[in-house]
């Protein structure tokens, strides 16, 4: 937490210019400020909203290495090189709290929710100063943010959800701005307390935050009320409440296809899914994404691309396991999503991320084929199967509309569910999801490797199922393991 607190004091010192939408996006320090200055003008002030958006997008949180171990912990990718530093320990399962893995994503994600904290304090000290819609708004991005980040920290760190509705210990709840190590001993709340403090942020933010902005690349790259939406159907699909991933669901997904939210940003899905990796990162599939740019993006070994493409864009650090999704005969070579693939033979490498440096893709956080997806999943859960492969058929035939999925793919319940499960290991290749599905359904880890280099498989009743915690949080946390 020390680096923590040190970055989030940073923050508060430095403002951004934010005269220019590209400045919106990507602030860049302006001039040094003292506390008490930091709330006299609304460009001020976005800054540091923007400064919120900013932290969640550090190289180890979701500019880049977040997104890589939630995929290098699965089976779909086979590592090439042994190198450390660019996640060969997550994808083997051999971390420990001293591994870099482990210790830089924990301070990179509480960086970001002291940041919120910092920032919610300081607004609610200057609340005479911000227009008050515009504060609630503000406030609002900040939850959205901190229960981004939370959600990240409880899905990887601690035991899941569904194994005993939470009960298990989670994580240190920090909800104060802290500029100093004086509060740094704090006990870990239980995951369903963290799950409930995820799910109050977000039913806050839902409230205050606006139905749409001004451009579609603010509508992509800032929260709005539906992005608080559609992370909740994530949320309550990890809580196994597929009631609420219903009636979330439904707010934002019309009753009939052509599926489509009929309220706030229309979101729906792209004709073509690659125009979303590539010519337009703002349709309105993209309900939240980090925007990078030249100024402002992932370098090197933190960038996806450098990571999971080959030359002349990346470094061909990992391929696509031949054996994973990529080998399911379901996968018709006539899916447009195939094209994601470069390479031949069983060397297949992921060109979602196909900038090359400074690696300017934007980084998906929340697409609608996901809410689609998880209302998929909820609808099958509760015997809802005509909607259910409603659902999924609108996300297959998008991409494919030549697949017709059979009676014994769709006829029960299971079936259901297990087809479901299988689109989102085909939709969602290289967007960090797999770790957390696997999780969320206390499955095992599947094992994988090639002749060089293998990684075993992980029972959920394994220490190395989720992430240990970190040295640097046990040596300064006096209270972590109590």
């Amino acid at each position: 937490m020390k680096s923590s607190i040190i970055a989030c004091l940073l923050l508060t010192a430095f403002l951004t210019s934010c005269k220019k939408e590209k400045e919106l996006l990507n602030p860049v320090p302006r001039t040094s400020i003292i506390d008490a200055a930091a709330f006299d003008t609304p460009d001020r002030v976005l800054g540091l909203v923007n400064g919120m958006y900013s932290s969640v997008k550090d190289p180890q949180f979701f500019g880049g290495k977040y997104v890589m171990y939630g995929d290098f912990r699965g089976e779909e990718f086979i590592n090439r090189t042994a190198n450390i530093f660019t996640g060969y320990d997550t994808w083997g399962h051999t971390l420990n709290s001293s591994s870099n893995e482990v210790v830089n994503l924990w301070a990179a994600a509480y960086t970001a929710i002291n940041s919120v904290n910092v920032f919610l304090q300081g607004l609610n000290d200057n609340i005479s100063k911000v227009d008050a819609t515009l504060a609630k708004q503000y406030a609002a991005e900040g939850k959205f943010v901190r229960a981004l980040s939370y959600f990240c920290l409880v899905t990887l760190y601690a035991r899941p959800y569904v194994e005993n509705n939470g009960a298990s210990k989670g994580l240190p709840l920090r909800l104060q701005a802290e500029t100093n190590n004086s509060n740094n001993d704090l006990s870990r709340s239980s995951v369903a307390e963290v799950y409930a403090q995820i799910l109050k942020d977000l039913d806050e933010a839902e409230a205050d935050l606006p139905l749409t902005y001004t451009s579609e690349v603010l509508n992509t790259t800032r929260a709005h009320r539906n992005s608080a939406v559609a992370l909740k159907t994530r949320v309550y699909l990890n809580m196994g409440k597929y009631d609420k991933v219903i009636e979330e669901a439904s707010k934002i997904v019309s009753a009939t296809a052509p599926f489509k939210a009929n309220s706030g940003v229309s979101h729906t899905l792209q004709n073509d899914i690659t125009v979303v990796f590539s010519s337009n990162y703002t349709t309105t599939e993209s309900i939240f994404s980090m925007p990078m740019t030249d100024l402002n993006s992932s370098t090197g070994q933190n960038a996806l691309g450098y990571i999971l493409n080959a030359a002349p864009t990346g470094n061909a650090e990992y391929n696509v396991n031949p054996s994973g999704i990529m080998g399911n005969a379901e996968w018709k070579a006539t899916d447009k999503r195939r094209s994601f693939f470069t390479g031949s033979g069983t060397t297949v490498f992921l060109k979602k991320y196909n900038k090359p440096s400074p690696y300017a893709d934007y980084i998906p956080v929340i697409r609608y084929s996901e809410v689609l997806l998880n209302y998929a999943e909820a609808a099958a859960k509760l015997n809802d199967l005509p909607k259910a492969q409603a659902l999924l058929t609108a996300v297959r035939q998008r991409s494919d509309p030549t697949y017709i999925f059979s009676a014994a793919q769709t006829g029960t319940a299971d079936a259901l569910v297990n087809s479901i499960w299988l689109e989102r290991r085909i939709e969602f290749l290289g967007e960090g999801f797999r770790s957390n599905d696997l999780l969320r359904n206390l499955l095992t880890i599947p094992g994988k490797g090639s002749s060089s280099l293998t990684s075993p498989s992980v029972a959920p009743s394994q220490a190395s199922y989720t992430f240990p915690l970190p040295n640097t949080e046990i040596l300064t946390n006096k209270l972590l393991l109590q």
